[in-house]
């Protein structure tokens, strides 16, 4: 008789930590996901301001799941569930594949929102995996070489120009890392321009940083960022992005256009476009960013062999952070195995600790929200490393992440700056071959190409 089997889609915390959940249960796994590694996504900034390496961040998830014999690793793309055969069909390259399940488990988290305006990712791309930051980490860079050679003042303004959109954790760390990188690590290596000079704007449109985090340290972090050199816009919308320039709106209603090459959306979410195919096989609702509406206990509508956890689900009070990722597999885990083991059904709803939030704004400088305690400065720095050093997987990236950060952070160097020029390459041929008579890209074309 064969072994009960849990597919498991999707390699982020939720479906690492269910995996590993299962780890002595008499069952085969197979875990399907479209990249062959897990994504530490907390720390992606890093990769894309030179401090970590992407391997560092993003560990193969066969290495990580090697000594578990029970678990059957699978690169691929899912793009339909059929609910009638237990069955998911799912696609590597143009070979299609159908692997039938006992339990399923969906965890393929969410990705990035542009509220209707998909024209301006491919001006200012999110940070969401490993190819976004690879491709910021280029573009921030590259600016700086451009304005190296470029005459026209105007020009090389706009080169050494960079807007963050989102003042979330990631705008806020985003934009402090490209503040601190363009003011000490980059000082003295150019010869015609001053990076030091460099303008860092983040837009929200709420009144502060971090909205999430309170009053208190949304006005303690606005200071920072103030004190470091970024510009901080609050109560402002973006309005249009092109290859040249943001359009931001104020809450008066003022229209301003800034000239910059360089852009970073950290602004929303969007589920995966699972949380649809759950939706139309069953019937289960959706929230406004697409993501699943669940049971109690995590399952879908009135399948209890469907399971969805970490940023793909909606359930109030539990935020799309890793800790909602892995408290829900852990949750799921035990759930699996009771009904393995044919005990009788224990913790019936899910239920969410709120272990706090934690942000860096600059080197040694961090904020903590944990409840009522609130505290920000070296020791909420030193807590953010200790905590995002314990969730890295694997002790060779632990080491790794640390010997990095202790170059970074007591030479202000960057270890990773390596880019190729492949992305400034087909931005020039597009602009030979695409420039209208304003010498500007048309609003929604490729710069990639």
């Amino acid at each position: 008789m064969s072994r009960p089997h849990v597919v498991i889609l999707g390699s982020g915390f939720g479906g690492l930590f269910l995996a590993k959940s299962l780890r002595k249960e008499d069952v085969d796994i197979t875990l399907i996901a479209m990249t062959p590694q897990h994504l530490f996504q907390p720390l992606l900034y890093q990769v894309a301001t030179g401090i970590l390496s992407e391997g560092e961040v993003a560990p193969a998830t066969r290495e990580i799941l090697s000594s578990q014999k029970n678990v059957t690793v699978l690169q691929g793309l899912v793009e339909d569930i059929d609910t009638e055969t237990k069955t998911v069909v799912w696609r590597n390259h143009n070979d299609y594949h159908r692997t039938p399940y006992d339990i399923l488990a969906v965890a393929t988290g969410v990705g990035q929102s542009y509220f209707g305006n998909g024209q301006f990712a491919s001006f200012a791309p999110g940070l969401k995996t490993i190819d976004d930051a690879l491709e910021l980490r280029a573009r921030i860079f590259n600016a700086f070489e451009l304005a190296e050679i470029e005459t026209d003042p105007s020009r090389i303004e706009q080169l050494l120009t960079f807007v963050v959109v989102g003042a979330g954790p990631t705008g806020v760390e985003m934009a402090g890392q490209i503040r601190e990188l363009s003011s000490h690590t980059l000082k003295g290596e150019f010869r015609t321009i001053d990076p030091t000079k460099a303008r860092v704007i983040l837009v929200d449109g709420a009144p502060l940083p971090l909205p999430s985090f309170g009053e208190k340290l949304g006005n303690r972090t606005k200071k920072a960022l103030t004190k470091l050199g970024v510009e901080f816009r609050g109560n402002t919308l973006v309005t249009n992005v092109d290859g040249d320039s943001v359009t931001i709106k104020n809450v008066n209603g003022d229209l301003e256009t800034i000239p910059t090459s360089c852009k970073v959306w950290a602004a929303g979410v969007q589920a995966s476009e699972l949380g649809q195919v759950l939706a139309q096989q069953t019937g289960v609702e959706l929230d406004r960013a697409g993501r699943v509406k669940v049971n109690p206990d995590l399952t879908v509508s009135r399948h209890k062999d469907i399971f969805v956890i970490g940023d793909l689900m909606s359930m109030e009070g539990v935020p799309g952070v890793a800790q909602g990722a892995i408290q829900s597999a852990r949750f799921v885990g035990k759930k699996i195995k009771q009904q393995l083991r044919g005990q009788p059904s224990k913790d019936e709803a899910f239920r969410y600790f709120d272990k706090g939030s934690m942000a860096t704004i600059a080197r040694f400088k961090a904020v903590v929200s944990m409840g009522k305690l609130q505290f920000d400065g070296f020791t909420a720095w030193l807590a953010w490393c200790f905590l995002h050093l314990l969730y890295i997987t694997g002790f060779k990236a632990r080491v790794s992440t640390l010997i990095h950060w202790m170059v970074s952070f007591l030479s202000r160097a960057r270890p990773e700056r390596a880019a190729t020029n492949q992305q400034m390459v087909a931005r020039l041929a597009l602009e030979h071959l695409g420039k209208g008579a304003s010498g500007r890209l048309v609003a929604g074309e490729d710069p990639q190409g």
